[in-house]
């Protein structure tokens, strides 16, 4: 199919499901009680996403706000709803269906939120084309939506030009652990349901990366399906356009402090646990972003720790025999590559197949929001405990 035929299906698929009521098949976790109290029912009876927009709650009062393939319009008043009247959101669709819905509805929710008038508009247009000036967006969301676009770097691209400097985004969408073979990329019904146009995620956010983005991590990470041995999960993914100059010129070194005991960042640069590392001023820029920053300890001059620093931080492996049960765990930023204390080395987006004892360090408080973990055994498995090597590793 040509990239005009699959956005053609697309659309008329999500205007069929607008006009009949049909549930699209997508993970989410909406409070519909909650939305009920502002938003009519009509709106969210076609509301398809598959995730929460979660970076609405980082919104500050007069931020202007990007809504990517808004549909009904939900995620667009609730951002109203966060940041309050004095904000603008500006809803972007290419179906026709949706936005008299969303349009009509607008003034609607502006009167339950006791506004004077609606601060959201909705516009037609392509994600890969966006009808937004550039550099006028402090927030870009997106739910479910650029998983449908064929070219999604073109999408990457679109959301860098009109992000402002230091502006972010947060979406969720549909991602898979391999690549999506052809009789799946050229089947039209499974376009619609968020399976054909899936990337992996190494590749979703190599994408975002050369489009410009830094700072890219996971906010949080659901299964969704398994077709033909491909999983399929959900991912919240936060990123930044990282603003040209340096917040803490006199920052000229940074210290790991973990939990890792080796990172690489988007840069290029790599840092040893405890070992202080001169760093550039857009290097101190990256850092500073909320993702990376409570991971260093950042210095106008050397500063080293050792395992009595309080502010050193690992999680090591138990000494005991594990067991191999299908786990694989996806590291999902915001760094390129990492290493643990088991010899264990995760590179952004790519599985690595863990035992239990690893999935018990990947499980605690700090290894945990990095990693996506899926289970790739299609029954339970009875394999026998093992020792690990003398190494420390077992796998």
């Amino acid at each position: 199919m040509s990239i005009d035929e699959i956005t053609k299906k697309v659309s008329d698929r999500y205007a069929l499901a607008a006009s009949t009521g049909e549930q699209m098949c997508c993970p989410t976790s909406y409070d519909m009680a909650d939305l009920k109290s502002f938003i009519p029912e009509e709106v969210l009876n076609i509301s398809y996403g598959c995730g929460t927009p979660a970076g609405l709650k980082t919104v500050s009062q007069g931020e202007t706000v990007l809504d990517i393939g808004s549909g009904g319009g939900i995620d667009c008043f609730e951002a109203s709803r966060l940041f309050g009247p004095t904000g603008h959101v500006i809803g972007i669709d290419m179906t026709d269906t949706m936005l008299a819905i969303a349009r009509k509805n607008a003034p609607l929710v502006a009167t339950n939120l006791g506004y004077a008038s609606s601060n959201v508009e909705f516009r037609k247009g392509m994600a890969d084309a966006i009808p937004v000036i550039d550099g006028a967006i402090d927030l870009i969301i997106s739910n479910c939506v650029i998983n449908l676009a064929p070219d999604k770097r073109k999408v990457f691209r679109e959301m860098v030009r009109v992000a402002k400097p230091g502006g972010r985004f947060t979406i969720s969408d549909i991602v898979a652990d391999q690549a999506v073979p052809q009789y799946l990329v050229h089947d039209a019904e499974k376009w619609g349901d968020c399976l054909s146009g899936a990337l992996t995620l190494t590749d979703y956010i190599a994408g975002m990366m050369g489009a410009g983005f830094l700072g890219i991590h996971l906010i949080k990470a659901s299964p969704w399906q398994e077709i033909d041995g491909i999983h399929f999960f959900s991912v919240t993914l936060t990123g930044y356009k990282i603003p040209a100059s340096a917040p803490q010129p006199d920052v000229r070194y940074a210290t790991l402090r973990g939990p890792f005991s080796r990172v690489v960042d988007e840069l290029g640069t790599t840092y040893l646990r405890g070992i202080p590392q001169p760093i550039t001023p857009e290097t101190v820029c990256l850092l500073s972003q909320a993702p990376l920053a409570s991971h260093f300890i950042l210095s106008s001059s050397p500063l080293w720790l050792d395992r009595a620093d309080n502010r050193w931080t690992a999680v090591y492996p138990t000494e005991a025999p594990c067991l191999w049960e299908g786990y694989f765990a996806i590291f999902a930023g915001p760094f390129v590559e990492v290493a643990d204390d088991d010899h264990h080395v995760y590179r952004r987006g790519e599985p690595v197949e863990i035992c239990s004892k690893t999935l018990r360090v990947l499980e605690t408080d700090s290894y945990a929001p990095h990693f996506a973990i899926i289970n790739r055994a299609d029954q339970r498995v009875s394999g026998e405990p093992v020792t690990c090597a003398p190494n420390g590793g077992c796998c």
